[in-house]
């Protein structure tokens, strides 16, 4: 079996789909409601601002799949450059924020551990 030299990740791995989908009907079919219910156009939010969440899952999740997808609806929803740059930095400022809230767990579990008797 070759490789792709740049990664595990290919466009055409997409093309899987259908076969996921046939191998796991019930479940395939449970997650597509749920997408399509996430991804209506005349909910509360409008169209633009979903696409530019569902590109800070994307991108939080690190879903290359997702990203292109997202940044093509994005673009087709009338968001422009600007809007997605902030989306990246918001999604990293709030993943650097993550790494903190989740140091304070790890600060409180060392303690807990008998760290905070070695000071």
């Amino acid at each position: 079996m070759s490789r792709n030299k740049t990664g595990y990740q290919r466009p055409e791995d997409m093309g899987k789909a259908k076969d996921l989908i046939s191998l796991a009907s019930t479940e395939a079919q449970a997650f597509l409601a749920l997408k399509k219910a996430a991804e209506r156009p005349d909910g509360a939010i409008p169209e633009k601002y979903r696409e530019l969440i569902s590109m800070a899952v994307a991108l939080t999740t690190q879903c290359a799949y997702c990203i292109d997808t997202h940044s093509k609806n994005a673009l087709s929803t009338g968001a422009t450059r600007e809007e997605l740059a902030e989306v990246v930095f918001i999604t990293a400022a709030l993943r650097a924020g993550a790494a903190v809230a989740h140091g304070l767990l790890a600060l409180r579990l060392f303690d807990e551990a008998g760290g905070a008797n070695l000071d």
